[in-house]
């Protein structure tokens, strides 16, 4: 914020006079009471078209390890033996 030096300075019973002006003036502004609401209690009440899906089935195969692949001991994910950067840690070429 600018300050300007050369404009005459206030006394501290103007400022106060000065701040209860401007709090008698937000009294009477209709958003001065409103309080904040609370985002997530918000979004919690919205029922979105077709959100539930609860009757759904996830089909999902799910293969065990394969012998040319590794799991990584930094990211836990499973890669290929052609990702290996560091077989005595067996760290992948992303965490290296």
């Amino acid at each position: 914020m600018a300050t300007d030096y050369d404009a005459p300075r206030k006394t501290d019973d103007e400022q106060s006079e000065e701040s209860i002006e401007e709090l008698k003036a937000r009294r009477h502004d209709k958003n001065s009471g409103k309080v904040d609401e609370d985002e997530t209690e918000a979004a919690e009440s919205f029922e979105l078209p077709g959100a539930d899906l609860s009757h759904e089935e996830l089909a999902v195969e799910v293969k065990p390890k394969q012998s040319d692949e590794f799991t990584c001991m930094s990211c836990f994910l499973v890669h290929h033996r052609s990702q290996l950067a560091d077989p005595d840690k067996m760290i992948c070429r992303d965490c290296e």
